[in-house]
């Protein structure tokens, strides 16, 4: 594949990281699934799909910069902010213990189309039953969560190590299963999306850097400059679509596309 060929690829592949990074229909399957179509595979194309992933983190950071500055600024006297930053690292620290530790069966066994395939359809069903199962929410604030419920978000959050399930949805999902509100919910999601994307994207430069060259530093810049600014765009909008619909559209498109996945894969 010539270099136009690639960095064609790099724009194409960080435009859909950005805008399914944020929704529960797993950023991480669609680049598998997608890349695979285009052939964009092998060890450093694997690092390029962990490592753009920071460009969606980027639009959070933008999008949220005021209430991460203050949380900053405030944990030296503020016990909200301290009480936030305990939440989200609370909830960062089970999947990133676990991924660490099996990083090298999921990269090898896990990502793979078919098993993608089957964890949308799965996660798929299992969201439209938990829309139909979700409680009265008791917790409005990040600010006032127990450090029992981050850390069983963080529990949750652990299914999405297989490629498919959904960070965000799996976060998403699990927290309203424990009265959390669509929005914080949500809002949630993405602050817990800093230190983990992070973490695993510094893991994964660091195991691979030996294959790591001047025109693959390259297509990460590029991926990772259209990542930021589809992410933006999806960052500003999800809450507000969520509080509108819910979850259930991104089950059924979930359940569409892994269907269609087997049926491609396996046929």
């Amino acid at each position: 594949m010539d270099a136009a060929s690639q960095y064609l690829n790099a724009v194409i592949l960080g435009v859909l990281e950005g805008l399914t990074e944020f929704i529960p229909v797993s950023s991480t399957g669609h680049l598998i699934l997608l890349a695979n179509l285009l052939g964009f595979e092998g060890q450093a194309e694997d690092v390029f799909k962990v490592v753009i992933q920071l460009g969606a983190v980027l639009a959070v950071l933008i999008v949220y910069f005021g209430k991460l500055w203050k949380v900053l600024v405030g944990l030296p006297f503020d016990n909200g902010a301290r009480r936030f930053a305990a939440a989200v690292i609370l909830a960062f620290l089970p999947a990133a213990a676990l991924g660490a530790t099996l990083h090298g069966f999921i990269k090898g066994v896990l990502f793979n189309p078919v098993i993608v395939c089957v964890a949308l359809v799965v996660g798929g069903i299992l969201i439209l039953i938990a829309e139909r199962a979700v409680p009265q929410p008791r917790h409005y604030y990040v600010e006032e969560f127990p450090v029992g419920l981050s850390l069983r978000i963080g529990l949750f959050q652990c299914l999405a190590l297989i490629p498919g399930v959904s960070r965000s949805g799996a976060s998403i999902i699990g927290a309203l299963m424990m009265g959390v509100d669509r929005r914080a919910a949500a809002e949630f999601s993405f602050f817990v999306a800093i230190p983990t994307m992070l973490g695993a994207a510094t893991y994964d430069i660091y195991k691979n850097r030996d294959v790591l060259t001047f025109d693959g530093v390259g297509m990460i810049a590029v991926g990772f400059a259209v990542a930021f600014l589809s992410a933006l765009l999806v960052v500003k909008s999800l809450v507000a679509f969520v509080g509108k619909y819910g979850f259930t559209p991104f089950a059924w498109y979930r359940i569409a596309l892994g269907t269609l996945g087997l049926a491609f894969f396996l046929l």
